[in-house]
């Protein structure tokens, strides 16, 4: 495993972080405690020191099965929390003080710890980047020590930017073979405000396994099932607002194109070749995907003739409409 530094915060963390959204779970099945813990002893084991979890995945069980893990870990991982989704409407006014040291307050005793190492804005409303007392609030429980740092989770490049206005210390943002518009411009004005970037979403919730056909059935209660138009959240969530069966079409191009049955692992180490990303963060259920996640970073490096692949399948496949959406 190779480390990176994240930012201004000065964290070295791994390539390759876990994402927590659902550990211990398949999409929509019951949360497993031991699962959990295998999972995360596994991404441990494999050099992973980046965890990424927020106040709602799981209902809070998601932060609990890290406090616990990392009890004699403190000063060997770095946990990111992402705040704000237990609002039932995203609004900037929901975003009060006291709402936001409440949600902090919540994470410190999910996770056990007495202060988190990151805080993540959990892809509030555009109106929230123009509300600067919530910065300014986070600024003041920065100064408390209840967190070390703080950043955003963004749906669109053009909040990220915003973002760049106020002391944060990193940015979450979708990433992936299918979601190009990020490198166009973000990642250089991030770069120049000494911000990390976080890589959501690198396997466009699976399509980039390249695992995929017309006939593959999801859970009922799997957001691959339920959110494919935004009934729940926004759409660019779920296959990265790619069209499933046009995805599929641009991910088999893919395989072919770059010769590889392991399109999970290019498309990993594809989103490594951009030095301003920091670390990409997959999910997994199981170890057995942690082996898959891990190994991606120790992938030789695209080729010139490999980067022009990936540019011409998104140009042909996806780029209209999702660059101009998101």
């Amino acid at each position: 495993m190779k480390y990176r530094t994240l930012g201004k915060t000065g964290f070295n963390i791994s390539e390759v972080s876990l994402g927590t959204w659902q550990l211990g779970a398949k999409w929509g099945d019951p949360f497993d405690p031991k699962d959990a813990r295998k999972t995360l002893e596994a991404a441990f084991a494999a050099g992973v020191n980046f965890f990424d979890t927020a106040d709602i995945y799981q209902d809070g069980q998601s932060e609990h099965a890290i406090g616990e893990f990392i009890k004699d870990k403190a000063d060997k991982v770095f946990v990111s929390t992402k705040i704000g989704r237990k609002l039932p409407t995203q609004t900037a006014a929901g975003y009060t003080d006291a709402n936001i040291e409440k949600w902090i307050d919540a994470c410190l005793q999910n996770q056990g710890v007495n202060s988190l190492d990151n805080v993540l804005l959990h892809s509030p409303d555009f109106e929230s980047y123009y509300t600067p007392s919530i910065f300014f609030k986070l600024d003041a429980l920065q100064k408390a020590g209840k967190i070390k740092n703080y950043g955003v989770s963004v749906e669109k490049v053009e909040q990220g930017i915003k973002a760049l206005d106020y002391n944060i210390g990193s940015v979450e943002i979708i990433f992936n073979m299918f979601r190009l518009r990020p490198s166009r411009l973000f990642f250089k004005l991030a770069q120049a405000h000494n911000v990390g970037i976080l890589a959501r979403v690198p396997l466009a919730s699976g399509l980039l396994t390249g695992k995929y056909t017309l006939g593959t059935k999801f859970g009922a209660q799997d957001h691959r099932t339920t959110n494919r138009h935004g009934e729940e959240f926004d759409k660019g969530e779920t296959f990265s607002g790619v069209d499933y069966a046009t995805g599929i079409k641009a991910a088999d191009e893919l395989k072919t194109e770059l010769g590889t049955d392991n399109l999970a692992a290019a498309a990993l180490r594809y989103i490594l070749m951009y030095d301003a990303v920091t670390s990409v963060i997959p999910g997994a259920s199981n170890p057995e995907q942690i082996q898959r996640n891990t190994t991606a970073a120790d992938l030789p490096a695209f080729t010139k003739a490999q980067m022009a692949v990936v540019n011409r399948v998104y140009n042909d496949y996806i780029k209209n409409p999702v660059e101009y959406l998101w």
